[in-house]
């Protein structure tokens, strides 16, 4: 949930909260108030009554009160304390119970007590506090209606900086020369948050560029003497006047030579995976390519004596081809390198779907550490970054690598969860 939804939701959720509590305690006032102008009216009625009485010595008439309805019970009692109740009102211009007010009190006739008791209609008084709430209602509805659009509106403006500067950071990439650019706003800490962000992105590109004029660098001076030295390796094993000990140790040197080559291609390559410098896409079919790394082992399959089933189907991506085949020669090279004699290489190729299987050392690898850099098997000879080059490709591409050993084979599966 974006961060304008989450300050709406909050914004709509205490503003309501706030509008039916003041709703509440605006109609309980509203409510006493008139209870009240109820109670000093049937007051100033029960005065009426007790001046009538010591004007005229006698009792008034009930027609003589207008709508208020009053009645007289003679009493026994010397005191009694006036009182407020509600109870019914019965209309007599159209017949029906209404709610009412009524105050009784005591007074004295020609020495006699009698307690008097005067309804009045609280009908007038109910409809007008009706008319209240509603408008209360309908301006408390008015008043959110207004936050929810503002909040909306002018909040989503007042937020537009911010992201773009996202969206800008989203799309930021260390290998471009672009950089994140400040954005113009009133809004001090979007300002502030822009130019940090700006001068951020130019020293990572600045230091990135610098790496990577580094790495290249290395890399192309690192192959100029690993060539000599190769090259020179080669002429001495040559020489027939070696002796076996000396053929031995210059084999070693050999061997280490080529493995320091290939791991400084490997290194190579992975920076370049992790920092997306090879945009070459195209549309390439996965079943084709296995078809041609199967021919380019073909040698090596038999001279292991490996029997090789594939079963194919047509898998179209759009990737590096070189990266691809970078991926696909890695799955052969290890299924044949790892595998026994006489073993067994199963590829199958459906749907969305690559799985490797073959036969090999009966021991499981490690699963959380197989495709960490070099991570390699007790009985491995290579760099240690092939399965990790793996991974990146992989993840590079939106794919999945999984490692799973069944039935004494271990299996290799990429799963493509969308067309690339």
């Amino acid at each position: 949930m974006k961060l304008t939804s989450h300050y709406n939701k909050v914004s709509v959720i205490i503003s309501v909260s706030v509008l039916l509590v003041s709703g509440l305690i605006y109609y309980l006032i509203i409510n006493h108030i008139a209870r009240q102008q109820l109670d000093n009216d049937l007051s100033e009625e029960v005065g009426e009554v007790v001046n009538y009485v010591n004007l005229n010595h006698r009792l008034p008439k009930p027609v003589e009160f207008d709508e208020d309805q009053t009645s007289f019970a003679k009493t026994n009692i010397n005191h009694y304390d006036t009182r407020f109740f509600d109870t019914p009102y019965a209309n007599p211009k159209e017949k029906k119970a209404e709610a009412g007010r009524a105050v009784s009190a005591m007074v004295s006739v020609n020495g006699e007590n009698y307690i008097v008791t005067i309804v009045e209609s609280r009908e007038d008084t109910e409809y007008l506090i009706q008319i209240i709430s509603a408008i209360t209602l309908v301006l408390t509805a008015v008043l959110l209606g207004i936050i929810i659009i503002t909040n909306r509106f002018v909040l989503k403006g007042l937020w537009r900086p911010f992201y773009r500067i996202l969206d800008q950071v989203k799309w930021f990439n260390v290998a471009d020369a672009g950089k994140v650019t400040a954005v113009e706003t009133k809004v001090d800490e979007f300002k502030d948050l822009g130019d940090a962000v700006s001068k951020m992105s130019a020293r990572v590109t600045t230091e990135y560029q610098g790496l990577k004029a580094f790495t290249e660098n290395a890399s192309h001076e690192m192959m100029t003497p690993l060539a000599v030295i190769t090259s020179k390796l080669d002429l001495l094993i040559q020489d027939e006047t070696l002796k076996p000990d000396q053929f031995t140790q210059i084999t070693d040197i050999y061997s280490a030579a080529g493995r320091l080559s290939r791991l400084n291609q490997s290194l190579l390559l992975l920076v370049k995976i992790d920092n997306n410098l090879l945009q070459d896409t195209e549309k390439l079919n996965i079943k084709n390519t296995i078809m041609e790394k199967a021919l380019q082992f073909q040698e090596m399959i038999v001279n292991k004596n490996i029997q090789l089933d594939m079963e194919l189907a047509d898998l179209e991506i759009n990737a590096s081809r070189y990266l691809i085949d970078v991926l696909i020669n890695n799955l052969f090279s290890n299924a044949i390198r790892h595998n026994k004699n006489s073993g067994n290489i199963k590829i199958e190729l459906s749907g969305n779907r690559l799985q490797f299987q073959n036969t090999g050392d009966p021991t499981p690898l490690q699963q959380g550490a197989i495709f960490e850099r070099f991570y390699k098997g007790s009985t491995s000879d290579g760099t240690g970054l092939g399965l990790a080059i793996m991974k990146n490709i992989c993840a590079l591409y939106h794919c999945e690598i999984k490692y799973a050993f069944k039935q004494g084979m271990h299996c290799f599966c990429i799963e493509f969860f969308k067309p690339l």
